[in-house]
Parts: structure tokens; C-alpha cells; sequence
């Protein structure tokens, strides 16, 4: 385990225990658990990393840290970071819910904080994003640049939350026009569909043989070979967690953003300052949780009016005036 520190984050071999004093007066430091695929993802693990990091570079505190390598790790991985001292364990990804089910009961006195899952326990802090939302955004994006009226969507893992990404994408994208062609595919059903570039390179030629001239990908790791595919062929791409646009500078339409880097250092500020609670969080438009990215890299490719117009649809989403079906409440899709 290694311990980030310093202005510039660099690694020092500190005990856990001699961390800094917080608001309430014990000593403590934050423990984050990055899930697999790895800190440097690109996507939904480096942007925890990178939260983190912008805490330890503004505020010169320190943080334990460990990466999954495998499944098998999760537990053992948790239990290390609450005997050793971490207070609150941030654990990254809804794959380890039914693992801190059981972890956090153990450690009564320890905070925990879980990342894009609900786990209902009292000492448990659960932080979620509407993904609907903001992939409602990048679909009506998508129809809007596309010049063929086909868009398509490659998931990493097959699993709801997941889904709920590519139903509310398509849900923009027929917002835009109702003869929209969407395409959904899933890399995989285990977790090894989330560092599988070789795959989604694969799945975006194939949606460009039918078509597709935009394809978002919300994937981890194996989204990079989407994103490198679409390159290739000149069609656009969305990325997905992080703002991807630098990947393939013009090439990237935009991001659906989830601002897990935001989760994570307000994480650690309200620990720090003894104002942790548990309970449910939901980053949306409305708190900036989620969103679509702009920049020097993608200027040239979306007009005035295409951000006019999601500008309008993010304002009537917050206003309630328009609702965008979340897949995860009934396991249905009405765009598809």
C-alpha cells in the first residue's frame, strides 16, 4: 500500500496511523480503494484519483492507497484499510456494494463511502450520479452532428447501470429526431468487459457497418479502443466519465462527465472537517454531477446551436419539464 502526500503527491512510506488531525479530533487519513482497470484509465478510476490528488495538492494532507487486481481482493482489500487505520474508506464502483454489506457492520467506528451504488448501513456514505441525465445530453448531441441518422452506444459490463447510461443516450438522441437509429451493444457480462480495448474496437467497426457515425462509449478501459476505432474510420466518438476530448483532439464529439473527482475530494474535505455523513447523495445536472464537456479539442465540432440547444434540455431536465426515464427503476427503456 502506498501513501500519496504532499503538495505534488509524491509517495512516502508513512505508518497510516500517524495521518493528519482532523476536525474532531482524532488522527486519521482517508484510504481509497481503486477499482480494477486501474488509476490510470482514463475514465471513471482516474478521475477518483485525480480528486484525491487535487485534495492532497490543496490542502497538503495524505491518503492510503490500494488497486484491485482482481475480484478476489475486494474484501480482504477493504478490511486492510479499515484495521490499518483509514477514516473514511472510499471504495470505487457499484461491483463493490454486496462486499461493504457485509465489511462495514464489522467496523462500526469506521466511515465509509461507496461510489456510483446505494449500501444502506449507518456508518456508510453512498454516492451516486443521474447518468441518464447527463447521457441524455450526449445523445441529442450525437443526432444532432450525425450525418447518417445512425448513433451507437458500447456498455462495458451488462448490467443495469450501465444500461441506464445507454437508455437515457438514446432517449436524447429520438429527443432530436424520432427516426434515429440507435445501436446498443455490452463488451461482456464480467467484469473483464471493462478492460477489453481489443473487444470495443472490434463492436465500433461493426456499428460503422451499420451505419453509425457517432458512437458513445461508457465502457472504463475497453472504451479506449472504441475511441481509437472511431479515429481510424474519421467518425466521432463521446467519451465518458473524464473529459476524454484530448484522447483524439477533433475526433471526440464530447464527454458525458461524472464528476467522481468531485465526489472524491469533497470526500475527503468533509472528513477532514469532521462533516461526513451517511446516507444517499445524487449528483445530477442540477449540482453539476454530471454533464458535457467543452474545450480547445472538440470547438470545432459542435455549433452554437447544438450546445443552444442541449443547454435548453439541461435547463428543462432540472426544471422538471422534461423527464428522462431512468433505466435502473423498472429495467426498461422507453426509446428502445
Amino acid at each position: 500500500m502506498t501513501i500519496n502526500k504532499t503538495l505534488m503527491g509524491a509517495v512516502a512510506t508513512i505508518a497510516l496511523t500517524a495521518g493528519m488531525s482532523f476536525a474532531d479530533g482524532h488522527s486519521a487519513s482517508p484510504g481509497l480503494v481503486i477499482d480494477l482497470g486501474g488509476k490510470f484509465d482514463k475514465s471513471f478510476n482516474e478521475s477518483a484519483f485525480n480528486g484525491a490528488q487535487r485534495w492532497v495538492e490543496e490542502t497538503g494532507g495524505e491518503y492510503a492507497e490500494t488497486e484491485l487486481a482482481n475480484e478476489a481482493q475486494r474484501e480482504q482489500t477493504m478490511r486492510r484499510m479499515a484495521e490499518r487505520g483509514a477514516n473514511p474508506v472510499v471504495v470505487l464502483g457499484f461491483a463493490n456494494a454486496s462486499t461493504l454489506e457485509v465489511v462495514a457492520p464489522d467496523y462500526p467506528d469506521t466511515d465509509f463511502v461507496i461510489v456510483d451504488m446505494v449500501v444502506d448501513q449507518p456508518n456508510v456514505k453512498s454516492i451516486v450520479f443521474s447518468e441518464h441525465e447527463g447521457s441524455y445530453l450526449v445523445g441529442m448531441m450525437a443526432a444532432l452532428a450525425s450525418e447518417t441518422g445512425t448513433v451507437s452506444f458500447i456498455g462495458g459490463m451488462d448490467v443495469p447501470l450501465i444500461s441506464k447510461f445507454a437508455c437515457g443516450y438514446a432517449q436524447g438522441a429520438k429527443a432530436v429526431s424520432e427516426d434515429t437509429n440507435v445501436i446498443v451493444n455490452m463488451t461482456g457480462t464480467t467484469p473483464t468487459a471493462w478492460n477489453d480495448p481489443v473487444k470495443g474496437a472490434e463492436l465500433t467497426r461493426s456499428q460503422i457497418s451499420q451505419g453509425s457515425d457517432v458512437v458513445f462509449a461508457a465502457a472504463g478501459g475497453t472504451g479506449i479502443g472504441v475511441l481509437q476505432a472511431a479515429a481510424d474510420a474519421d467518425i466521432l466518438s463521446i467519451g465518458v466519465d473524464a473529459n476524454q476530448n484530448y484522447l483524439h483532439p477533433g475526433e471526440v464529439l464530447t464527454s458525458m462527465v461524472k464528476r467522481v473527482d468531485n465526489a472524491v475530494y469533497d470526500t475527503f474535505t468533509q472528513a477532514a472537517a469532521g462533516e461526513l455523513e451517511a446516507g444517499i447523495q445524487v449528483m445530477g445536472l442540477d449540482n453539476e454531477g454530471v454533464g458535457f464537456s467543452m474545450d480547445e479539442n472538440n470547438a470545432d465540432l459542435v455549433t452554437p446551436e447544438m450546445v443552444a440547444a442541449v443547454e435548453e434540455a439541461k435547463a428543462k431536465i432540472i426544471a422538471g419539464e422534461i423527464e428522462v426515464h431512468d433505466f435502473t427503476t423498472d429495467s426498461s427503456c422507453p426509446a428502445y
